[in-house]
């Protein structure tokens, strides 16, 4: 979604290197280029205007370190003033007698009732026990979607079947919350296709009959400032305690993003990542910052790892390394631990943009199929194979190739790749080998 904004903040910062010193014309030419590049990435101009005003009074001030280099002096003033805009990391709000309620609100389309099934299966991932309901009485077969979106995940629902009345829906749905122990309840609200008093007076009743302790605008990243928009007048009517950016991993500009904050007065809480129920993450602002300044989000990536690799077989796979036991199993193993990491570009977009990836082509694609082929020729080979590659001959790399639906070229790539990956794990190993010997050393007084 950054890629745009990245590249040209990446260009603004490129034009500056070389500078002896930051003089204010350098400065105005690149607070120029910076301008128009957060414009073009469909952030509201008062909120360009006043982070630009920001970054100049600072970058001609006296805090600017005399150590840095002039493009690293503008990058770092940059990343302050956007982690100022974006805000603090919000938590979401419980209360402190169970259950809790969170409100779902927003135009009609925006993805509600797929945010609200997301939002329980991480609550669930999360230690809790939600329940969901809909309010939603007007849309044919909303509350039968919220259904089957619950049962696809395992999450229990009041179907609130024999009533047409919002809160008697809710009053029915908090019973039963309290007598099968479930600690939230996710209320799905009715919405429209425009902002107008009747929906607003129904979501201000439900507050009144809920008390909820969040009230979350669900904003469709895609529409940008028409979201930006939509989540201030629903702060006026409603005061929401957040938002959640729904498709932050599509194409839009990213302005949204960055501007929803400051102009709606909600912080933003979760954020959208895909269509899965599980593509939900908490907003963290200093990944967001660090992702538009080009220098990756290596958290969110190690995050991913840590809840697809199961400790055991790290520990495992790491005594074969230290035994040069690494085999092709195991080859195809790691890459099936990693696909469960989410969709390799997505992967890919946390990586930096600096250093060793700059050169990363742009509009790179990653063909997944590629990995399920190298299962398949893994998957054709006898154990005998798998464990020790050396036994695979002419004549059984023909045999693997007619068994996967394959090439002996493309039987020839994978054994290839293998040893390759062999070989970087091998190193890799004696690496930290010797790391841990240092360590043990130094914690033995050796120096």
């Amino acid at each position: 979604m950054f890629e745009n904004l990245t590249e040209r903040l990446q260009r603004t910062f490129k034009n500056l290197r070389g500078q002896g010193k930051l003089s204010e014309e350098h400065l105005d030419a690149a607070l120029a280029e910076i301008r128009e590049a957060l414009l073009e990435g469909d952030v509201a101009v008062s909120v360009a205007d006043e982070l630009l005003a920001n970054i100049r009074k600072k970058a001609l001030g006296t805090e600017v370190m005399l150590q840095l280099s002039p493009d690293q002096q503008v990058v770092k003033i940059v990343r302050d003033e956007l982690l100022n805009l974006l805000g603090k990391h919000a938590k979401p709000l419980f209360a402190s007698r169970p259950p809790s309620v969170w409100m779902i609100v927003g135009l009609q389309g925006s993805g509600k009732t797929t945010t609200t099934g997301k939002l329980a299966k991480w609550l669930t991932q999360h230690g809790h026990r939600p329940i969901v309901v809909s309010t939603d009485v007007y849309r044919p077969a909303a509350r039968e979607q919220l259904s089957q979106v619950a049962k696809s995940i395992g999450i229990s629902v009041w179907p609130a079947t024999g009533t047409d009345k919002p809160l008697e829906i809710v009053r029915g749905a908090i019973k039963e919350a309290k007598l099968s122990a479930s600690d939230v309840i996710i209320v799905d609200t009715a919405g429209r296709l425009h902002i107008d008093d009747e929906l607003m007076n129904e979501l201000s009743l439900l507050k009144k009959e809920l008390q909820p302790t969040e009230i979350l605008f669900i904003a469709d990243a895609m529409i940008g400032q028409d979201a930006v928009r939509s989540a201030g007048e629903f702060h006026k009517r409603l005061g929401l305690t957040g938002v959640i950016l729904t498709k932050l991993d599509g194409d839009a500009r990213g302005g949204a993003a960055l501007s929803i904050s400051k102009v709606s007065g909600a912080p933003v809480k979760f954020v959208g990542l895909g269509e899965k129920y599980d593509a939900l993450e908490g907003f963290y602002p200093e990944r967001i910052v660090s992702r538009v300044l080009g220098m990756g989000d290596i958290m969110s990536l190690i995050e991913k790892a840590e809840s697809a690799f199961d400790r055991k077989t790290a520990l495992e796979l790491e005594r074969k390394l230290r035994k040069e036991e690494f085999t092709l199993e195991d080859f195809r193993d790691q890459l099936k631990q990693i696909r469960k990491m989410g969709p390799l570009e997505q992967l890919v977009d946390l990586l930096p943009k600096v250093g060793p990836l700059q050169n990363l082509p742009k509009d790179a694609s990653i063909d997944e199929k590629k990995l399920k082929q190298v299962e398949a020729i893994i998957n054709s080979m006898t154990n005998a194979e798998r464990r020790d590659h050396n036994v695979i001959d002419g004549k059984r790399r023909r045999r693997i190739a007619k068994g996967s639906g394959t090439t002996v070229q493309d039987v020839n790539q994978v054994i290839k790749q293998y040893l390759q990956m062999r070989t970087m794990m091998k190193q890799y190993g004696a690496m930290a080998a010797r790391s841990r010997i240092k360590g043990l050393g130094k914690l033995a007084g050796l120096g």
